[in-house]
């Protein structure tokens, strides 16, 4: 049932499915078991912004087991939020100075310039996320590969409450368009999808996404279910009834599989956003910096194969239709799509379960990663081929959490 042409692109699924499955996939799986990309700095102790929560999961398999620091590699420890040595080094030369509290002649003033332009990046206000303080006492390393993305028993009036906030206060919807929360619901179903037909493509992609991003989350869950859970084992797997119920066409009353073509929609953005930041990654002065030089050779060359390789694709989504009318209702549209989704990013801090919170903010700070390239064209398009990248900057967290997203 999930076939043919997507809504709002010239692409079907067909293409898709032979493009990642056959290509793209296995070269990506390689890049993300490497210590680059498996290792992320998360802060899982941040309290919920937007209500009291005390309701942690009390369920074992929602724990996320921390990495002890001498088990990360050096490199990525030492400059965990710049992406260079070359980085790494004029930000020490600069704390240096800035420590003696004087100005360093033996700093040139290219290094100087080099430095702010970071400062201000950091600050910068083109972030579609709101990206932990990795700086923080309570921030922790966490291997991705130790800590899969799968059913933990997280269920229940909490985790509908995360879901409900999300589509209820940041899908750009009318109030009297309520979502489809339970079973049952048919009335509900057929009013969203009229709604979702009736509104400006950016809005409707905005819901797009989003529901493409649920439907990501729900077929993990669903392949990596607790089948036996006794003394001796665990055993976890597929499980069919989970899956249908998300996304059997008769049981959402003709919803589920509108999900899961929401779901090839957020996976061509995504592309789209790697095939529009080969620049950045070209330059001879980027690394993907760990301390070990022929690993992070051989990774970097991997990286700009699967760069190639998604620049290649045929049918990209064409992201020029988004904010393309009056340049004043456009700029106003754009923040807005940009608060909406910096509100779901840190509605994840209010995730009981410690778990999906990990896999909840990687996957959204990978999907701001994603537009926040969208919207920044013209600066990459400036990018020099050598040298420091001032207008256009993606921090580690930024990279890592971009290509797990795009992964899952």
């Amino acid at each position: 049932q999930v076939t043919g042409y997507l809504d709002d692109c010239t692409c079907d699924v067909e293409t898709i499915d032979a493009f990642n499955n056959y290509k793209l996939f296995p070269r990506l799986n390689e890049l993300l078991e490497s210590d680059y990309f498996r290792y992320y700095k998360v802060n899982l102790q941040k309290p919920c912004p937007f209500w009291d929560d005390n309701s942690h999961c009390g369920i074992r398999d929602c724990t996320v087991q921390p990495c002890p620091s001498d088990e990360v590699p050096d490199g990525i420890r030492s400059g965990s939020y710049k992406y260079s040595e070359e980085a790494n080094n004029l930000a020490e030369e600069c704390e240096e100075a800035e420590r003696l509290g004087a100005v360093d002649d033996s700093l040139s003033k290219e290094t100087r310039q080099a430095v702010l332009q970071w400062t201000q990046h950091d600050d910068s206000s083109d972030s579609f996320c709101e990206a932990d303080d990795i700086h923080s006492p309570d921030a922790e390393y966490v291997d991705l590969l130790l800590n899969p993305e799968r059913y933990t028993g997280y269920k229940g009036p909490d985790a509908w409450k995360i879901w409900n906030s999300i589509y209820e206060e940041n899908c750009f919807k009318p109030q009297n368009v309520k979502r489809p929360l339970a079973s049952g619901r048919g009335e509900s179903f057929i009013y969203l999808t009229k709604w979702v037909s009736r509104v400006c493509v950016e809005k409707r992609a905005f819901y797009r996404l989003i529901s493409g991003l649920h439907a990501s989350i729900n077929i993990h869950l669903s392949a990596r279910y607790l089948l036996q859970d006794t003394w001796l084992e665990k055993k976890w797997g597929p499980n069919i009834t989970e899956f249908q119920q998300r996304f059997d066409e008769v049981l959402t009353r003709g919803e589920g599989p509108r999900r899961l073509k929401n779901l090839y929609f957020l996976y061509l953005i995504e592309l789209r956003a790697l095939s529009k930041v080969l620049p950045f990654f070209e330059r001879p002065s980027f690394q993907l910096y760990t301390g070990n030089k022929s690993q992070d050779a051989e990774m970097k060359h991997l990286l700009l194969e699967i760069l190639h390789l998604a620049k290649s694709f045929p049918l990209h989504f064409d992201e020029n239709s988004f904010f393309a009318g009056n340049k004043k209702e456009a700029a106003k549209l754009k923040e807005e799509f940009r608060l909406h989704f910096k509100n779901i990013s840190k509605i994840m801090d209010c995730v009981g379960c410690f778990k999906c919170r990990l896999w909840g903010k990687l996957q959204t700070q990978g999907l701001g990663t994603a537009l926040k390239i969208l919207f920044s064209e013209t600066l990459i398009e400036k990018i020099p081929e050598s040298g420091p990248s001032y207008a256009f900057q993606l921090t580690r967290q930024e990279i890592v959490a971009l290509f797990n997203a795009f992964g899952r």
